[in-house]
């Protein structure tokens, strides 16, 4: 049987190797397309913001080393999708032989590539189950491998801090700031993806945060259920938890748009069939 720290650990190296996933879909999007503009750069920007102040609060705490680990792979990989926005923009921007004033049809002509290209190159929906399904399995093998091979030397348990003074107050801030902008920065994107129909956007990036979440919020509370230590990690938990249910929202976007897409598809389709077979008669 599992003890709470063998499941700690466990949970928190799936989460680690969910979340080295989970950025890669987005970059490679971006890159294919060219283009960012399918992400809001204020969602980045918060996100980014988060992920320093749950850094800081993760040091100051002296918290498991995979969270610390986490914090500082989802920095890097903030700055890098920061840095494609900026430099596909500034390239679209040489490419520009009149200037334009409306920023948004900028912003929506960026995406018409990818419109036609998903258009074009429909996936079922039974192949992304099992293509996700697949992913999601190969995530969870690749995190119990990790925790095999590290079991001898992973020594993780939390140091838990004096609950006095200025250092317990600082890291209950940066614990609960952390989770105030983890949730604020879904805003933004959610508020594009009603512009976007979430066109230039890697449902997987939502689908393995919230996986990796789940398994970080999981982490924490296998540890313990001790009043006093969820009260000490309450903001990251808090964090973690709350915007599972944001980026369900995200990909309840998804969904919806795929279904009018394919609606629209099929009523123009159909008309385009009737008339070739007038014409063949």
């Amino acid at each position: 049987m599992l003890t709470g720290d063998t499941s700690s650990s466990v949970l928190g190296w799936i989460s680690i190797a969910c979340w080295i996933v989970v950025y890669s879909p987005q970059v490679y999007e971006n890159y294919s397309l060219q283009s960012g503009e399918g992400l809001s750069v204020l969602f980045v920007v918060i996100w980014l913001l988060g992920d320093l102040t749950n850094l800081a609060g993760a040091l100051l705490a002296g918290l498991l080393p995979t969270l610390i680990i986490l914090a500082l792979y989802y920095t890097a990989c903030d700055l890098t999708l920061l840095c494609q926005i900026c430099y596909y923009r500034w390239k679209r921007g040489c490419q520009l032989t009149a200037p334009t004033t409306d920023n948004e049809d900028s912003e929506r002509s960026a995406l018409l590539n990818a419109e036609n290209r998903n258009m074009n190159n429909y996936i079922p929906a039974e192949t992304l189950i099992i293509r996700y399904a697949c992913a999601l399995a190969f995530v969870v093998v690749v995190g119990v491998a990790a925790w095999w091979i590290t079991n001898d030397q992973d020594k993780s348990d939390f140091v838990k801090p004096a609950q006095e003074g200025n250092k317990w107050w600082y890291i209950q801030v940066l614990g609960w700031s952390s989770a105030l902008l983890f949730l604020g920065a879904r805003v933004p994107q959610i508020s594009k993806n009603f512009k976007t129909r979430c066109e230039g956007l890697s449902p997987a990036l939502f689908f393995f945060a919230i996986f990796g979440n789940t398994t970080y919020s999981l982490s924490i509370c296998a540890k313990s259920m001790d009043k006093d230590y969820l009260i000490m990690n309450g903001g990251w938990l808090a964090g973690s938890v709350l915007t599972i249910f944001l980026d369900i929202f995200v990909l309840c976007q998804f969904s919806y748009y795929r279904y009018t897409d394919e609606n629209h598809a099929r009523n123009y389709s159909c008309p385009m069939r009737v008339h070739a077979g007038r014409q063949s008669l």
